[in-house]
């Protein structure tokens, strides 16, 4: 009996189907590889509220957290006794890890000469309301210190101009920890963060003239180059331009006349200073 070719097509495709079958059913069936076991947890340091730079960290400040996975950030605390009893150098904020390099050393303490950089100084000067920009200056704001001063007693020498620029204010009003609500504060004491040479202008100028501070852009850096100003100067008036006195001396609507002849008589008419004839 002759086998015709289709026939074979047929239990060729459907041995096919049956193998495809099994495989995908043994596939199906197997134990899948059980998955790699998970990194356990670690415990961390984290802040339990904000705390201001300066402060001194307690038992009831912090809290531990678990941390999963093994990504731990280099310098992070893991025990309380890592952390109690030294001092922030920075402000830190809720349920946010507690790194080395944010604390002071143990012996060091707290309070504000923990977060005076190396080679900078802290200068306390008294200001008033006006001076202390309406109570705006607050720690980490930056401003500009302007001086007023009056060499001898000639008062049209007095003389104000900025001493120093883009300076951060560490401290208000004798408080270290800023408002919350950003509410604006009124100060007597403000302190700056300057250098020792910025120090001894500083201090100078609030000892033999008048100081005032002009609040900035904390995001501007940029120092601009003055000469100040002077009495005299302020009442000398603006400048005028050459172009600005020709224009003042002319008139603004000068007088025309023109002259006419009817029947031999003569007429004057006059045009100007008044928008007619």
């Amino acid at each position: 009996m002759k086998i015709s070719r289709s026939w074979w097509m047929l239990v060729g495709a459907t041995a096919s189907g049956l193998l495809a079958g099994y495989v995908a059913l043994v596939y199906v069936s197997e134990e899948p590889a059980p998955l790699e076991a998970a990194t356990p947890s670690r415990t961390i340091v984290v802040a339990a509220r904000d705390l201001p730079a300066g402060a001194m960290v307690r038992r009831e400040d912090i809290e531990m957290l678990d941390w999963p996975g093994s990504a731990i950030p280099e310098g992070i605390a893991m025990e309380a006794g890592e952390v109690v009893g030294r001092g922030l150098i920075v402000e830190v904020r809720k349920n946010e890890p507690l790194l080395a390099w944010k604390l002071a050393m143990k012996e060091a303490g707290g309070g504000l000469s923990i977060t005076i950089p190396e080679g900078m100084r802290a200068v306390s000067v008294e200001v008033d309301e006006v001076v202390g920009v309406a109570g705006f200056v607050l720690p980490g704001t930056r401003v500009d210190v302007l001086a007023t001063v009056m060499p001898g007693t000639d008062r049209t020498q007095t003389t104000t101009r900025i001493i120093l620029q883009n300076v951060r204010a560490l401290a208000a009003d004798q408080r270290y920890q800023q408002e919350i609500e950003g509410e604006p504060q009124y100060v007597t004491v403000v302190t700056l963060l300057v250098t020792p040479t910025e120090a001894e202008a500083l201090t100078l100028a609030a000892t033999e003239g008048r100081i005032q501070l002009a609040l900035r852009n904390t995001l501007d850096g940029e120092e601009v180059e003055t000469r100040g100003r002077r009495i005299n100067s302020l009442l000398a008036g603006p400048a005028r331009s050459p172009a600005r006195a020709s224009a003042a001396a002319r008139p603004a609507n000068p007088e025309q006349v023109i002259e006419s002849y009817e029947g031999g008589q003569r007429t004057l008419l006059k045009f100007g200073r008044g928008g007619g004839r």
